[in-house]
């Protein structure tokens, strides 16, 4: 179900997308409301949501939020939502050009890092991201290694 505990921040964080941490090199970060229907809402605070394959597209002036998956809601009617309509992002103009200008640059995209509600309004968390290959995914699980491995040193030394 949809983790309950909300964050310092007031943020209830709704989906993370762990894996594109490891698929990708996260460079920055970007804030971006969503553009969403009544039972779109209804059915993210309900945690039908699924970032794992979604990703952000700059065109005609505007930036979308491709296959994103979002549930259908249960109690909805025959105007339920589509689960992977492409949703428009919430962002200024000044924000909008520069990730077009990220984007055009070779082998760098924009994928949702987190999904999360911000008093009331859904939020999504882009990553301005490179693709990393298969030897950097590699030294990414061996540093983690390395670091909870320190961390169990450390911990045992508490004790």
């Amino acid at each position: 179900m949809v983790p309950q505990e909300p964050e310092r921040s007031g943020e209830q964080l709704i989906a993370d997308n762990r894996r594109a941490r490891y698929d990708y090199f996260v460079e920055d970060r970007v804030e971006a409301g969503l553009v969403l229907t009544g039972t779109e809402i209804r059915a993210i605070r309900e945690g039908r949501v699924q970032l794992r394959e979604a990703f952000a597209r700059v065109e005609h002036g505007e930036c979308l939020l491709l296959h994103m998956h979002i549930g259908a809601f249960d109690f909805g009617n025959r105007f339920n939502h589509e689960p992977t309509r492409p949703r428009k992002l919430l962002l200024h103009r000044k924000e909008i050009d520069e990730l077009l200008r990220y984007a055009r640059q070779g082998g760098r995209t924009l994928i949702p890092l987190r999904l999360y509600l911000k008093r009331g309004r859904a939020k999504v968390e882009l990553g301005l991201c490179r693709g990393r290959q298969t030897h950097d995914k590699r030294e990414a699980v061996a540093e983690r290694d390395r670091q909870r491995d320190l961390q169990r040193g450390l911990m045992d030394r508490g004790r």
